[in-house]
């Protein structure tokens, strides 16, 4: 017996058929309705949608796949999601990709090329529709590699060739510079940049704008003592922070590659009885929550990670649904200093 209001299929057994029939639209609007939301209006898209609950139609991705020759998820991989600058990003790019009916696969590659190598191979397999990356592997071979299959991709928070993908960065050039200048106003002439890993051309990128700004004032290039670390992690800023408190002469001010060595950083010198920013000045990358909440609200240079992301997979769409006339574009944006606590205290 089949219970009042209910169907006699099971969900398996529904089709798209019996779903545009029951909504009063053809095939091709219900299959719109599912995978470009954006071309069917908000009433369609709600009555197909209430006929599918209805019914319990589940399409077969697999099936659909088949007949496509690719997914409808885009493939976002990153260096390390434990860095909430992309968490953020991601978040920008989930939204702009669900509102063109596609989902994210998120991966990281912590910071490691062999796994970013084995994530791109397993994207192939699976004919994704896309991919975002930030690439781990300095010279860029996996993506050449990778290049082969087909699949179009978007490098995020790194700034390329245009002639070669799409990318979405911030000028961390410029960030740098702001940084240092700001540090350098309020009187500070020996600075410690802690910097990540020198393989990585963002953490590199800050170092040459701090180097400007260093150069500009007319101070000697080792006005800037560099601490490498090999990750850029809470745990790389605390062992920074050692390294740091045996510099001798000791820097007056530290300006760190992201807000998570800042972090770091910042709980050891609160370790060792060293005021920020009274005995030192301490300015991060980045802008994550954290950096506001901190126990001395740490001073920042902000990346609009969200709408980075955003873009990102806007840039993708164009290229994956066959823009007329797509050229890759490079899209950088401005970063800016945001100025809390941690290097307000003059050095005179």
């Amino acid at each position: 017996m089949v219970p009042a209001g209910g169907s006699s299929r099971n969900a398996g057994e529904v089709s798209i058929k019996d779903v545009a029939h029951r909504a009063g639209v053809s095939i091709g609007t219900v299959s719109n309705a599912l995978n470009r939301p954006d071309r069917v209006s908000a009433e369609t898209r709600s009555r197909v949608r209430a006929v599918i609950d209805e019914l319990g139609y589940v399409r077969s991705e697999s099936a659909r796949q088949l007949r496509s020759g690719n997914s409808r998820m885009v493939a976002l991989l990153v260096l390390d999601m434990g860095n909430p600058f992309f968490v953020d990003l991601s978040r920008g790019a989930e939204r702009a990709a669900r509102n063109h009916g596609l989902g994210v696969m998120l991966c990281h590659s912590a910071q490691d090329p062999e796994a970013e190598s084995l994530y791109l191979s397993m994207f192939a397999e699976q004919r994704v529709h896309g991919v975002l990356v930030t690439p781990a592997e300095a010279s860029g071979g996996n993506l050449l590699s990778f290049r082969r299959h087909g699949i179009p991709y978007v490098f995020v928070d790194r700034v390329v060739d245009s002639d070669d993908a799409c990318s979405v960065s911030v000028d961390d050039v410029a960030g740098g510079e702001l940084a240092m200048r700001h540090l350098l106003e309020n009187g500070h002439e020996h600075v410690a940049y802690v910097s990540g890993p020198v393989e990585l051309a963002q953490c590199a990128d800050r170092l040459v704008g701090a180097r400007r700004a260093v150069a500009e004032a007319g101070l000697p290039p080792d006005a800037v003592a560099v601490l490498d670390t090999g990750r850029l992690d809470v745990q790389s800023g605390r062992d920074a922070g050692a390294r740091l408190l045996g510099l001798r002469p000791r820097p007056t001010a530290v300006f760190c590659a992201n807000d998570l060595l800042a972090l770091g950083l910042l709980q050891a010198m609160f370790d060792a009885g060293v005021r920020v920013p009274e005995d030192l000045a301490l300015i991060g990358y980045d802008d994550i929550e954290f950096a506001e909440a901190a126990a001395v609200p740490l001073t920042s240079v902000r990346q609009p990670a969200a709408r980075m992301g955003a873009t990102a997979t806007e840039l993708l769409l164009r290229e994956t649904e066959g823009e007329p006339g797509h050229e890759h574009e490079s899209v950088v944006y401005s970063p800016e200093l945001i100025v809390r606590r941690s290097t307000l205290h003059r050095r005179d």
